[in-house]
């Protein structure tokens, strides 16, 4: 009984990415957020809509790609087609943490519904309140995240 819990256990920390460095645990994260159970970037939602309509816009699985390890959908095939030929200028910004996290030094998923475009580069937030927290100093939040940007993954 022992020995297979502890082969649990170790199961599910080789599976979930986790190893030890001195001492502690550390888990690397991905270069764009998916959650726990989805390989969906934007959970699902077009990136490249919220340039073109203004607004969040489900994507379809019948328009997809992947790219940096995640699926990435679209609402039509011109979006995915424009995504495809850069996808840099259509991706939120920080791999689509929340971009008050990163600014913080941290991660946190993220709601595709908390969204704002600046400068044209899309950032994601983890609620519409810390949007509004985020919302107070955009170029000094952007500042330090770009600074924490990419460690909080590595």
């Amino acid at each position: 009984m022992v020995r297979w819990l502890l082969s649990l256990v170790v199961s599910v920390g080789v599976i979930a990415g986790i190893t030890t460095f001195g001492g502690k645990a550390v888990q690397a994260k991905d270069a764009v957020y998916t959650s726990l159970l989805s390989s969906k970037a934007v959970s699902g939602y077009d990136p490249v809509a919220y340039f073109r309509v203004g607004k969040p816009v489900e994507g379809s699985g019948e328009f997809s790609t992947k790219w940096k390890g995640a699926e990435w959908r679209f609402a039509n095939a011109q979006n995915l087609a424009d995504f495809k030929k850069m996808p840099e200028k259509f991706a939120p910004q920080y791999g689509g943490y929340c971009a008050w996290a990163v600014s913080q030094g941290y991660t946190a998923s993220s709601d595709p519904e908390a969204w704002h475009i600046r400068d044209g580069k899309l950032y994601l937030n983890y609620s519409k309140s810390v949007q509004q927290t985020w919302s107070q100093d955009i170029p000094g939040n952007i500042t330090k995240a770009n600074a924490n940007w990419p460690k909080v993954v590595e």
